[in-house]
């Protein structure tokens, strides 16, 4: 009932079809308020949550409000991944959900952060699963440049929170070279600019120059425009580390 009329308004509002988009999505939390709160009084009961209501809260959420409750189950994945939350890794994601979502994000985000948090087991691979059957390989990819953002927002990125990243990375079905590449934007060693663009040290400098072609193609950030203007940012900073990269090898090389 909601999502239609909420649609329409947002039609009205925004004349055009995000803003029916965005309506319908609203009215669905609204829809689905009922059924939510129901399973957050569950899980409040000081009693363990399971892996299965912990999804089953998940798929309530994600039915009205796909997009930041996955960020959320993610976020918290990497929060906890080195056993303690720290202000600077919430602040991170604070910010990134102002940017991309405006006046859209709200208390009840943060209380699904939270739910997500304080769960003793977070159903990563279904939820993953979910993610992959909605999200285009690009946008995938761009989870991982969000979840190293929030691992490096203390400075340094850890070898617990590198195994949660590359864990949900083979959930998502994200390629070991993609991985890599994102990895080594956020935590370097000698080869990194060279794991950046997905090839060994010992490449030619014809194959370095066919390998930044097609990285440049694959991750530019026309490729995930649709999912909004933070979503663009992080792609362009990606994209940059490529150059960087790229540029880099060159000068070490004296290519022209």
């Amino acid at each position: 009932m909601y999502s239609i009329l909420l649609a329409i308004g947002g039609y009205v509002l925004f004349g055009n079809f995000w803003g029916a988009l965005l309506g319908f999505l609203i009215g669905g939390g609204v829809d689905n308020y009922q059924r939510i709160q129901g399973a957050a009084r569950r899980a409040n009961g000081g009693r363990r949550v399971s892996p299965e209501e912990m999804f089953q809260y998940y798929q309530q959420r994600s039915t009205s409000n796909d997009l930041p409750t996955m960020l959320m189950a993610l976020s918290a994945a990497v929060m906890n991944a080195d056993g303690k939350v720290l202000k600077s890794e919430l602040n991170f994601v604070k910010s990134f959900f102002n940017q991309q979502f405006g006046p859209q994000f709200s208390q009840q985000h943060l209380q699904t952060l939270k739910r997500f948090l304080d769960s003793n087991e977070i159903p990563l691979q279904r939820i993953c699963n979910d993610i992959r059957m909605r999200m285009q390989p690009e946008v995938r990819v761009q989870l991982l440049h969000y979840m190293f953002g929030i691992a490096k927002a203390d400075g340094d990125v850890s070898p617990s929170e590198i195994n949660v990243i590359s864990r949900i990375a083979d959930m998502l079905g994200v390629s070991r070279q993609d991985f890599e590449s994102v990895k080594n934007m956020f935590y370097r060693n000698v080869d990194s600019d060279y794991k950046v663009l997905g090839i060994e040290p010992s490449a030619t400098d014809d194959e370095v120059k066919k390998a930044y072609r097609k990285m440049a193609i694959k991750f530019h950030p026309d490729k995930v425009a649709q999912m909004g203007e933070e979503y663009e940012k992080g792609a362009k900073e990606k994209f940059q580390k490529i150059q960087d990269s790229y540029d880099a090898i060159k000068k070490r090389r004296g290519m022209k």
